[in-house]
């Protein structure tokens, strides 16, 4: 799936999901996806700080990242690191599909 596409479609699920934080400067989604080899969870966060995500393995939190191009640049080594369990064709399809 194209860069482009991933973020409109994570765009558009972050503003009909999103759920506000705290003091209310902070708002997030996150997307839970299980797969054969555990379960990823990728959370969405947008504050003052900028667009943040979390990124969690077997819930346990991997790494934080702030902006689009870092997200695609973890999401990568990632992928790498736990085979099976980032897809983003199907992630993101399952995600467009309940909008």
């Amino acid at each position: 799936m194209e860069r482009a596409d991933i973020e409109r479609i994570f765009e558009a699920y972050f503003e009909k999901y999103k759920k506000t934080e705290g003091d209310g400067s902070a708002w997030s989604a996150f997307w839970a996806e299980m797969a054969p080899a555990g379960v990823l969870e990728i959370n969405l966060t947008k504050c003052p700080r900028g667009t943040v995500f979390k990124i969690f393995v077997d819930k346990k939190k991997i790494i934080e990242v702030i902006g689009w191009d870092a997200y695609f640049q973890t999401m990568e080594t990632m992928a790498a690191d736990h085979p099976g369990l980032y897809d983003p064709d199907k992630i993101f399809s399952d995600m467009e599909s309940i909008l």
